[in-house]
C-alpha cells in the first residue's frame, strides 16, 4: 500500500515561490488499480514523479508497505518493488528487447519465458525479442514493451504516466486490453495510472482528481466516473464492468 501524507512540492522562477502540490493526502491500497486524472497543469505527472523519486518533495511524507520511502532514491523505490512507466519511454541503442526483459527480471530468463511476457502485451515475441530497443520502434511498440518489462519485474507497485501519449488509435486500444488483465491478477499489488482518457476512468477501481495541485474528488468508479463525463451512461458502463 502507498500511503501519501500532507506532500508538497514547490519551485523557485524568477524568485517566487511557486505551489505544484499542495499539501495532498491519499492512500493507494493494494489489490486496486487507480487512476489520477484532472485538468492539464494539475499536478498530475509532478505527483508520479514525486512518487517514484524523480523529483523531491518540499514537504510531506511518502510511505509505501509501512516504510518511510521519502527520502529514498528511484534505485531503493525499484529494488522495493515500485516500477515507473514514462509518458516517453526511454530507447536504448544497442541494447536487445530480450536484454531489457532479463534486466527487468533481475535473473536468468529463457527466450521462451521472455516470449510469454512479450505475448501478454499483445507482441509477436519471434518478432521483436532480438530487436534493439532503438528509433526503428512506433512509440505504441515501445510502450507495450515497456509494460512486458513491468511484468517480468512483478512490481508491488506499478505507476504509468500518461500511456496513451503519443500512441495511435490501435496501439491505445490494445493498451486498454493489457490494463485490464493486469488488473484481474494485481491481488497483493497496485496500479497507479495518471491519465484522463475516458477509456482508462472506465476500467478503474478508484479514481482521484486532481486539480491545481489538490485533491478535488476521491472514491469509487461509480462514485466519481458520473460526475466526470455529466451522463448517465457512465453508471450503466461501471455496472457492466462489474
Amino acid at each position: 500500500m502507498l500511503e501519501i501524507k500532507n506532500l508538497q512540492f514547490n519551485v523557485e522562477e524568477e524568485g517566487e515561490n511557486i505551489d505544484i502540490i499542495k499539501d495532498i493526502s491519499l492512500t493507494v491500497p493494494d489489490g486496486k488499480l487507480v487512476v489520477i486524472t484532472g485538468p492539464n497543469g494539475g499536478g498530475k505527472s509532478t505527483l508520479a514523479k514525486l512518487i517514484m523519486g524523480v523529483r523531491k518533495p518540499t514537504g510531506g511524507q511518502i510511505i509505501f508497505e509501512g516504510q518511510d520511502i521519502t527520502d529514498k532514491s528511484i534505485t531503493e523505490r525499484a529494488r522495493m518493488g515500485i516500477s515507473f512507466a514514462f509518458q516517453q519511454p526511454v530507447r536504448f541503442k544497442g541494447i536487445r528487447v530480450i536484454d531489457l526483459l532479463r534486466l527487468a527480471k533481475g535473473e536468468k530468463l529463457s527466450s521462451g519465458e521472455a516470449c510469454k511476457y512479450l505475448a501478454k502485451v499483445g507482441l509477436c515475441a519471434r518478432d521483436y525479442i532480438g530487436r534493439e530497443v532503438n528509433a526503428s520502434l512506433s512509440g505504441g511498440e515501445l510502450k507495450r514493451i515497456e509494460i512486458a518489462t513491468i511484468l517480468a519485474k512483478a512490481s508491488k507497485m506499478s505507476v504509468f504516466d500518461e500511456p496513451e501519449a503519443g500512441i495511435d488509435l490501435w496501439s491505445f486500444q490494445n493498451l486498454i486490453e493489457v490494463f485490464e488483465e493486469m488488473r484481474k491478477d494485481i491481488k497483493d499489488s497496485s496500479i497507479l495510472i495518471i491519465s484522463h482518457q475516458e477509456r482508462i476512468l472506465e476500467i478503474a477501481d478508484e479514481i482521484i482528481v486532481l486539480s491545481d495541485g489538490k485533491v478535488e474528488k476521491q472514491g469509487t468508479r461509480e462514485e466519481v466516473l458520473p460526475t466526470l463525463i455529466g451522463t448517465q451512461s457512465a453508471v450503466a458502463v461501471c455496472k457492466r464492468l462489474e
